[in-house]
């Protein structure tokens, strides 16, 4: 188990996500957050934020960006920082900031970049520009020791989360495994309740969250919810 690897959030802006797609009658402003780890071997830009889209969809989701240029700065950290760059997804909400960082290695799942570029699911100008420099990944690999690139297709058949294992408990960045963290606790308990042979009906699990739920995640942070999913069993004191 490695060191504590620093993880600073990155506030990217908002959109505010009409209630045609909330399930409800209202609608709902969404963060758009991108994390910054830092590991010995230098930083990982996980997702970049809000990328300029066509006049419709500028109107549907009505996006507010602050430049990643800004948000890094706050942090002490400049655009030539950055060594590594990973997406969860390609929509235009998570790789906007990804022509700004031509050269540098994006780790994508290889079925995700395939849907990508045949249309119809971003915009093509975040996809291929000047610069761009792919690895792509068939499943899950350790990417940096202690480091863990996790498919968990749901959101997009190509989605994928970071694992960092540490000493002080392994963080996940899930991206939009899951919309909200409470959508997460849900599921995770929906599979406890599996495994202790509560009878059906009960609701449906992802494949993958064995596997994430196997890495013991002490937190897990998400792309458009600043709340941060904690195990039950955490201590408040008496």
């Amino acid at each position: 188990m490695r060191k504590t690897m620093a993880v600073r959030r990155l506030d990217l802006g908002y959109f505010i996500r009409p209630a045609s797609e909330t399930g409800g009658p209202q609608p709902r402003v969404e963060p758009v957050l991108a994390y910054l780890v830092q590991h010995d071997r230098g930083l990982i830009l996980f997702d970049t934020g809000i990328g300029k889209a066509d006049p419709e969809t500028e109107a549907h989701y009505r996006p507010r960006r602050r430049a990643l240029q800004d948000a890094l700065s706050a942090s002490g950290v400049a655009l030539d920082d950055i060594s590594l760059v990973v997406n969860c997804h390609l929509h235009f909400d998570h790789c906007g900031g990804n022509p700004l960082l031509g050269g540098r290695p994006i780790l994508v799942q290889d079925l995700e970049l395939a849907t990508a570029r045949r249309g119809n699911y971003t915009f093509d100008q975040l996809i291929d520009f000047p610069g761009a420099t792919y690895e792509e990944l068939a499943g899950e690999t350790e990417v940096w020791p202690g480091v863990w690139i996790i498919p968990t297709p749901g959101h997009t058949q190509g989605h994928q989360s970071l694992v960092l294992r540490q000493g002080d408990g392994t963080v996940v960045l899930a991206g939009q495994a899951h919309d909200f963290a409470s959508d997460f606790a849900s599921d995770l308990l929906a599979r406890h309740a599996a495994l202790n042979g509560e009878e059906p009906p009960l609701p449906p699990c992802q494949p993958w969250l064995q596997r994430l739920a196997g890495f013991d995640p002490r937190r897990v942070l998400f792309a458009h919810d600043c709340s941060v999913w904690e195990p039950p069993q955490s201590a408040f004191g008496s």
